[in-house]
């Protein structure tokens, strides 16, 4: 399992690593571009009720291997596009096989927690975090040595297809039990309280991801070699928490680490738009790496607790959410910098990542632990 999120986050960071050349080739403006983005957005945001599905009746193991294939073989597909149309098209279909690989995987990493009686899918999500440092900088490689796009995607498509068929003889059968699970989940209370953290968790990744260099850079004045450090740092301290994230939540239990980590997060943000400086904000966004790790893993493996049958819906309607959050967030603060700044449309971030501390406690009060 663990080797399945290692690739999906290879895959996604070899994708974002040769955009810009896939740009050129298209000769693709900035808004065009984020339009394509938003295509992906749809397809992650549709296949998530239809990976719950296709988890509760086949269990993981089918879905998991389609949707890695489906993602992989999108690379060189859409480095090929013709036009921005295509492009869009192609995008769509990788969000939509995206979607499913991720329900899949944590719908199973939830199984194989119950079977261990321990956690650690949180250390399941560590291995996304160096998957996607390792596609990031074999991409930066690739074109520092002027390999172009759709020969360099493809060659990552060959060994993630590889990597699949090597993890599929890891990955159990189908169990008789998954006949009668449930393909959809009414929200309850809980669910919706999840759902919302998850929301926060991810919108504050997110608005580092896209936003952090930006900010560095207009903010502070670092250079943009130096403003790039801010998401490395965050990427690397990320990784790291989410490898101590299991242990961690063994001590002190999950809702206690999500309470304390948005709180983390919320604390390097803020300190990092009150001092402008660049080691003051490189320093926050390390911070909020280490408080962010462990929260989205925990919010998803609480959303599996005492749901029954209902497991893998319940996983897709809470992950759904979060990655609401993940890609619309961005887009949010992008309208909100053009109406009051950068800076202040951050702060917005803080105030999530505070409202997520608040719902944190109901939300995972019954925590996900799992049985011995």
């Amino acid at each position: 399992m663990t080797l399945l999120f290692f690739l999906n986050g290879a895959i996604f960071s070899s994708f974002f690593a040769r955009l810009p050349a896939i740009k050129a080739d298209l000769g693709a403006s900035d808004g065009d571009l984020g339009v394509a983005l938003f295509f992906a957005t749809g397809g992650l945001v549709v296949a998530q009720p239809v990976a719950g599905a296709l988890a509760a009746r086949l269990g993981a193991r089918a879905p998991s291997l389609w949707g890695l294939a489906g993602y992989a073989i999108g690379l060189p597909v859409a480095a090929a596009a013709p036009s921005v149309l295509a492009l869009a098209a192609v995008l769509f279909a990788m969000g939509l096989a995206n979607g499913i690989l991720d329900v899949a995987m944590n719908v199973e990493g939830v199984a194989v927690e119950r079977r261990l009686g321990r956690r650690v899918l949180s250390s399941m999500h560590a291995a996304f975090s160096f998957g996607g440092m390792t596609g990031a900088g074999l991409g930066g490689v690739a074109a520092a040595a002027g390999l172009e796009a759709e020969p360099h995607l493809a060659i990552v498509a060959g060994l993630m297809l590889v990597g699949g068929a090597v993890a599929a003889r890891g990955l159990p059968a189908p169990r008789a039990e998954r006949r009668s699970a449930k393909s959809f989940v009414r929200p309850t209370r809980r669910l919706a309280l999840l759902g919302a953290v998850a929301f926060c968790v991810l919108l504050a990744e997110g608005s580092v991801t896209d936003w952090s260099a930006v900010y560095l850079n207009e903010g502070t004045g670092a250079s943009e070699g130096l403003a790039a450090a801010g998401l490395s740092v965050f990427s690397l301290t990320m990784a790291f928490g989410r490898l101590a994230g299991d242990r961690v939540a063994e001590a002190l239990s999950a809702p206690v680490v999500i309470r304390v980590g948005t709180l983390l997060a919320a604390a390097g943000l803020g300190l990092g738009l009150a001092v402008a400086e660049p080691a003051a904000g490189i320093a926050g966004y390390a911070v909020m790496g280490v408080g962010l790790s462990a929260c989205f893993p925990l919010v998803v493996a609480a959303s599996a607790h005492g749901s029954g049958n209902a497991e893998a819906a319940s996983i897709a309607m809470v992950s759904g959410a979060g990655y609401v959050g993940l890609t619309a967030g961005p887009a949010m603060i992008g309208l909100l910098s053009d109406a009051a700044g950068l800076r202040q449309a951050l702060l917005v971030v803080v105030a999530l990542a505070v409202v997520a501390s608040v719902l944190a406690g109901p939300a995972a009060r019954e925590d996900g632990r799992p049985a011995s």
